[in-house]
């Protein structure tokens, strides 16, 4: 079987856009991606061109379904793997939840986005079922095709495909294995569903994300069975994957895994021969495409509107009213300090992407007002910024009441300084360097914390009755991809 070596073109968003699924209605690209225990989930980001891309949308404002009795989804669990879909006037997405199942969020009828999103619907309740995609056949039968994780269903490397009511919102007939990746394809999964010249093709990664490859299996059913192909693959280059992506029109989307700043988004064009995918290469690509200097600038990542977040931040769990207040008068935005066992698992921390490839410095002007004065303190109240992974590290504000000048330097390998300053010229660097790590299944995240310690009921009904604050203003990030690969679009 013809294998084709793998040469990055486009590299289209240097951020974690982890397991994107691509769609075109009208003249817009759609694109979603596996946002797990973050808040607002399931972003959807809009392109005119399928190049530069802005937030718009969130089919999940406030809370990950199937964990509203938490105050937060467990690190790198909820929303797995999406896709997205526009059928009989709607949009649908549906996920896989490794721990309860498949999810479906519908659309109100539109072709535009933003818009009103149902509630979430379980279309298929099971351990271990992962990375969904339907399709609604010629004739109005819905199919789902879905992979497993083996971790929670003991099984993976393998897919399966069971129909669906023509709404797609419950499970008509159960599933049937049509493709066994087991020896020469392994931990196949991130299946996408197609038709095409009276074809089935489900394009999906197998080999593991660092390593893999990308397959398209082909069949006169929809049932299988299936052959197959490698299209794209590592071969000599020195760019780890392809993994996991979208066939839309004579582009395929899928990303990279580059380790601290997460998973990568990459274009390449497609075209079509025998009935077969073609991934086109040119013999003058490379490997690791320079960002132009134009789109390496200094700018300001306003995070209100003033009256709302911008669409670049997310809550670390379900998002409560009492987080936050966005202050429309004084242009700036205030955290109230929240309980927590640690800062680590905190539900209440601000975080946005980093970058990567490239070096950057993290500034704002930052207050903490501890508990108000008057009242007794409050046991290990804490606020300031903070670089966040399976390992993180904090740079407290002065719990003073004034005006502090706070930078976080990022080297391009991640290595972290931070620094203090009075006003803004002489700084003061806190602390001992540290090296970033990525998250769960994700990439690391920078922004803020403001947090105390978690206590009894019986101390919470006697005294932790108020809390303390931070507020933030002035935020930039400076040196940093923009424009062309992402353009913040804030909520109104």
């Amino acid at each position: 079987m013809k294998t084709l070596l793998f040469v990055l073109l486009t590299l289209i968003l240097p951020y974690a856009y982890s397991d994107p699924d691509v769609i075109r209605v009208g003249k817009k690209y759609y694109m979603t991606y596996s946002t797990f225990a973050c808040v607002p989930g399931l972003q959807i980001l809009q392109s005119s061109d399928g190049v530069a891309w802005e937030i718009v949308d969130a089919a999940i404002p406030d809370t990950v379904p199937g964990y509203g009795h938490l105050e937060a989804c467990p690190a790198g669990c909820g929303v797995w793997a999406p896709s997205i879909r526009h059928h009989d006037g709607r949009f649908y997405i549906y996920y896989g939840d490794p721990d309860i199942g498949i999810y479906c969020i519908r659309s109100e009828k539109t072709k535009r986005l933003p818009c009103r999103w149902e509630p979430a619907v379980l279309v298929k309740a099971g351990k271990g079922l992962i990375d969904p995609c339907p399709l609604w056949d010629k004739d109005g039968r819905c199919y789902l095709v879905h992979a497993f994780a083996g971790s929670r269903a003991g099984i993976k490397s393998v897919l399966a495909v069971c129909e669906l009511t023509q709404d797609g919102l419950s499970v008509l007939k159960e599933d049937r294995i049509v493709f066994d990746g087991h020896g020469e394809n392994p931990t196949c999964e991130g299946p996408k569903f197609y038709t095409r010249n009276g074809y089935y093709y489900i394009f999906c990664p197998a080999g593991g994300v660092k390593t893999g490859w990308q397959l398209c299996l082909r069949s006169k059913s929809v049932y299988g069975p299936y052959e197959w192909r490698r299209v794209l693959e590592q071969g000599d280059s020195d760019v780890n994957g392809p993994h996991q992506g979208a066939w839309v029109e004579d582009k395929f989307y899928h990303f990279q895994d580059v380790g601290v700043a997460g998973r990568i988004v990459h274009m390449q064009p497609l075209r079509w021969q025998d009935d077969w995918p073609v991934i086109e290469l040119k013999d003058d690509a490379v490997s690791h495409p320079l960002i132009p200097k134009s789109q390496i600038t200094n700018y300001q990542s306003l995070i209100t509107n003033p009256l709302a977040l911008s669409p670049d931040w997310q809550w670390s769990g379900n998002r409560k009213a009492q987080y936050y207040f966005c202050n429309a008068d004084s242009g700036y935005l205030r955290l109230f300090t929240y309980p927590a066992r640690e800062v680590q698992t905190a539900p209440n921390l601000l975080l946005r992407k980093i970058p990567a490839n490239t070096a950057f410095v993290f500034t704002a002007r930052a207050r903490f007002v501890p508990r108000p004065q008057g009242k007794k303190a409050l046991p290990a109240e804490e606020a300031g910024l903070i670089v966040h992974g399976r390992q993180s590290r904090t740079l407290p504000v002065p719990g003073d009441g004034e005006w502090w000048y706070t930078k976080i330097e990022v080297s391009e390998s991640h290595l972290c300084r931070f620094y203090l300053s009075r006003d803004g010229v002489e700084w003061e660097e806190q602390g001992v360097p540290f090296q970033t790590v990525a998250g769960e299944w994700i990439g690391a995240k920078i922004g803020f914390y403001a947090t105390r310690e978690k206590l009894s009921e019986v101390s919470h009904q006697r005294s932790d009755n108020d809390s303390g604050w931070l507020d933030v203003k002035d935020v930039n990030i400076c040196n940093c991809p923009r424009t062309s690969y992402i353009r913040p679009s804030y909520i109104k």
